[in-house]
């Protein structure tokens, strides 16, 4: 079989384990897709909930007409303006927070493309880097998105501001585009990075293959034993098995053996690590059915 040749875009991390995994950065045309895409859905969401809002005061504005009661006709109506501003501020802020704070860590449009954030140091990705990222979204995109709104608006007398926010714009657009991990200046702030999404299938071709079947009797762990990861670790294990390789297959073996005390047969790692997924994957997926989530190691 031929050697697979590295590509630009891969990349190599530590987790806490110590355990080196693979990933693959996102490609440029798959985060502008999934900007486009989520940008979309906001203005779409924004133009449902605006249309909604203006045929509800339409309807309290005949109501109240028909009640003479000019004070609170205008009190609702104020209180229709003030929950558009909210649900806008929202769709704008909120939308991507949400989202990318979720354990899938990505967007309905980062989800489509394909790709997701991650942390690119050895920890999970933190509330604060999320966060962080998403504020300067705002010194990105919106800020100089609004500087050239409002020079055209202006007319001919503001054509300074008008450069001055495509400059803006064009700067931190194209800042992606001249570092080697294609990183924004939010991820630069906040130490994240976007990566390709692994492809979820790979439980259930494990559930049917036959050399799997095989694996799931060839090692039987204790529920103590399975205890001791969640759902952040069997995310990546699945990801280890999905690659393939080598080296990866006997540090994160080497880990999970040492982390509960079970030794694994001379080149058995792969059938460990299956047999090892496979039942894990099945306790987890109990204690959801019982109101009991571990998200990860630490996790009570």
């Amino acid at each position: 079989m031929a050697r697979r040749e590295p590509r630009s875009r891969d990349r190599m991390v530590i987790t806490p384990e110590g355990v080196t995994l693979p990933i693959v950065l996102a490609a440029h045309g798959a985060r502008a897709a999934a900007l486009l895409l989520d940008l979309a859905m906001i203005g779409a969401a924004i133009i449902v909930t605006t249309l909604t809002l203006i045929w509800i005061a339409g309807g309290v504005a005949v109501a109240e007409s028909d009640l003479q009661g000019g004070t609170a006709k205008s009190h609702a109506l104020q209180a229709i303006v003030v929950l558009w501003i909210v649900a806008m501020f929202l769709f704008r802020n909120a939308w991507f927070l949400f989202f990318e704070l979720g354990p899938r860590g990505a967007t309905p449009g980062k989800r489509i493309a394909g790709i997701r954030i991650a942390a690119r140091g050895t920890e999970r990705l933190t509330t604060e880097a999320v966060i962080a990222r998403n504020i300067v979204r705002d010194i990105e995109l919106f800020m100089p998105v609004v500087f050239i709104g409002g020079a055209f608006a202006a007319g001919s007398d503001a054509d300074l501001a008008g450069w001055a926010g495509a400059i803006w714009f064009a700067i931190f657009m194209l800042f992606p585009f001249f570092n080697r991990d294609a990183l924004r200046c939010g991820d630069v702030i906040a130490g994240t990075w976007v990566i390709e999404a692994p492809r979820r299938k790979l439980g259930h071709a494990l559930s049917v293959s036959a050399p799997v079947a095989a694996a799931e009797q060839a090692f039987t762990f204790t529920p103590e034993e399975l205890a001791v990861y969640g759902e952040y670790e069997l995310q990546t294990l699945e990801r280890v098995l999905r690659d393939g390789r080598g080296p990866a297959l006997d540090d994160v073996a080497d880990a999970i053996s040492r982390k509960i005390g079970r030794p694994y047969p001379y080149r058995a790692e792969r059938v460990f690590l299956e047999s090892y997924y496979l039942q894990l994957r099945a306790r987890l997926e109990q204690g959801l059915r019982l109101g009991r989530r571990k998200a990860d190691k630490h996790a009570a």
